[in-house]
């Protein structure tokens, strides 16, 4: 393994040399920006942003050849780590049947029953190609059904690009300092309410301003798109009863949480049960997918068997099918989420330690295998307590471990994914770069 060294007269500017510089610069001249999603820039931390030629377990490879443990895991995609034997085999085999058929294949029943026997909320489902376009569905379904147009969002929840959802958004929105989309129409701003995350109280008033009126709550049952916070103790509870009381619907937006908290999902780990279910990510086990479901008489209301419409060429792809089918497999095994928790509680456990080593402010937040480490005095329990942050320092520390090998998500308002490709050597690895870097922070 090659591994990036340290001394006291790096450049991070130089990391990114030969290749990987002369493929940024053909980047630029046909994508935008160089990149095909923003964070992906580098705008936040500084410096250039990388290419990656190929990835295995827990590292990646970039165009010059150097190697990276990664925390990014394709943004929480990869529970199982890159190209997983497993997976890879299973869209091999696939391609040599076929890579699309438009038309219904066995694999979307397959993968449909497996994802119904883990989540029992979800009753019918319907895949899609992606997180927004699941979101954006379910916000139409439940406007569709109920016959009402406004929809309640939470502050730094990131829900896709969605014209409803720019509003006060976490993640990429978050990263730049923006608060919403030019291209949104104010009407359409119009009818996206927000409410600050783990404050029930605050979606009372909203409610009571406007009776019988909202459509649907959608939330992140772990917020994860302002980095990661937690729900307060009785916040989940509480928008269930309060959806519940005002005929709404509660949508639980589990592209990331989904068979990442738990097999069933977030709502299983809370022990509260959603109306709609929005999945993504790990159901696709690294390919293009995402879907929608919950309740029957829901999901009924959408065409062909009701009136709101929704349809897609690649929508149950049959390679993300199979890779799905693969990947919940591999993770539906006795002691799995224990392990893979345990990794990321020691990881957490050695940033905190590392932090106060360092004398810097810092928080980390974490549940099962996400976390995120805030510069931030104080708790960060949302998202204004989120932007508290310095992401000044964060930028730096980011250079930092990358210096030394390490690939963090280039946000200050991301999550790090811990995958079950990470050994112990990768936690133990970490852990002292971020002793290391924590002090160059503080001494910059």
């Amino acid at each position: 393994m090659f591994f990036l060294t340290r001394d006291k007269d790096f450049d991070y500017d130089s990391m990114v040399t030969s290749r990987n510089s002369k493929l940024f610069d053909r980047a630029q001249k046909i994508l935008v920006g160089g990149v095909d999603s923003p964070v992906r820039a580098f705008r936040a931390v500084g410096g250039a942003p990388l290419i990656i030629d190929r990835a295995s377990g827990s590292h990646l490879v970039d165009a010059d050849g150097r190697e990276y443990l990664d925390y990014v895991c394709s943004w929480g995609a990869l529970i199982l780590g890159h190209a997983h034997a497993e997976v890879v085999a299973a869209i091999a085999d696939q391609a040599a049947r076929g890579t699309s058929y438009g038309v219904t294949s066995p694999l979307e029943i397959e993968l449909g029953e497996k994802i119904a026997v883990a989540i029992p909320t979800i009753e019918l489902i319907r895949f899609v190609s992606s997180g927004t376009e699941a979101a954006m569905s379910a916000v139409r379904l439940a406007r569709g059904f109920t016959g009402r147009d406004l929809i309640l969002k939470f502050e730094g929840g990131y829900h896709g690009h969605a014209d409803s959802f720019l509003v006060e958004a976490g993640s990429g929105l978050a990263t730049f300092g923006i608060s919403s989309s030019a291209g949104v129409p104010a009407s359409f701003a119009a009818l996206t309410l927000n409410a600050p995350y783990n404050d029930a109280s605050a979606v009372e008033r909203i409610f009571a301003q406007h009776p019988g009126k909202i459509a649907a709550v959608i939330v992140e049952p772990v917020a994860a798109n302002m980095g990661v916070v937690p729900p307060a103790p009785g916040f989940l509870e509480s928008l269930r009863r309060i959806a519940l009381r005002d005929d709404a619907l509660l949508i639980f937006d589990e592209v990331i949480t989904g068979f990442r908290i738990a097999y069933g999902g977030a709502q299983s780990h809370f022990h509260v049960q959603p109306d709609l279910t929005v999945l993504g990510k790990i159901i696709g086990g690294g390919l293009p997918v995402a879907a929608y479901g919950g309740r029957r008489d829901i999901m009924e209301k959408i065409s062909p068997l009701g009136p709101v419409y929704q349809a897609g060429t690649l929508s149950g792809n049959p390679l993300a099918m199979r890779a799905g089918i693969a990947t919940l497999g591999e993770i539906k095994v006795p002691d799995f989420y224990s392990t893979l928790d345990g990794k990321a509680a020691r990881l957490a456990q050695g940033l905190r330690d590392a932090l106060r080593e360092s004398g810097m402010p810092g928080q980390v937040n974490s549940i099962g295998s996400l976390l995120t480490v805030f510069f931030a005095q104080d708790s960060v329990h949302d998202y204004a307590s989120a932007k508290l942050s310095d992401a000044k320092c964060f930028a730096v520390f980011f250079r930092e471990m990358l210096s030394r090998g390490i690939l963090l998500p280039p946000s200050q308002y991301e999550a790090l994914f811990v995958s079950a490709a990470h050994s112990a050597d990768d936690i133990d690895r970490t852990i002292v770069a971020a002793r290391e870097s924590l002090r160059a922070v503080r001494d910059s």
